[in-house]
């Protein structure tokens, strides 16, 4: 009989040969001659939303953008923890309760520091 192991060993093996077959895909139809390889000036032309690109297509953006991005991410996934820890904290045990309401409230002040460190060093000004 197959063990807790072996069925996670199986799953692993059928996710590589499937992700493998498909990434192999193109080689492979092209190989039996079904799809065939023809390069054109169009295929290799950038297409945005239709639109034909004005001048360079390479574009860099200012790092500022990644600050917002990177806080974004770091307040939605607080929101997400805050919201297990809400769900926990109404049915964990009465014993359990006021050490879940400290841990919760280190938790959400941790992530209200770091918030208020950005803010005071300007990195949520828009310039």
């Amino acid at each position: 009989m197959i063990g807790d192991y072996g069925y996670i060993a199986l799953y692993l093996i059928i996710c590589l040969v499937f992700s493998s077959f498909i990434a192999l895909m193109p080689q492979i139809l092209e190989f039996v001659g079904i799809e065939k390889k023809k390069p054109s000036e169009v295929k290799y032309n950038t297409y945005e939303c239709g639109l034909l690109t004005i001048g360079r297509s390479w574009v860099q953006y200012n790092p500022h953008y990644y600050y917002y991005a990177l806080m974004l991410t770091a307040m939605d996934t607080s929101v997400i923890f805050i919201f297990l820890w809400a769900k926990f904290f109404g049915f964990a045990p009465v014993e359990y309760r006021p050490l879940a309401f400290w841990v919760g409230l280190a938790f959400i002040f941790i992530i209200a520091s770091g918030f208020l460190y950005a803010w005071k060093k300007g990195v949520l000004k828009w310039k």
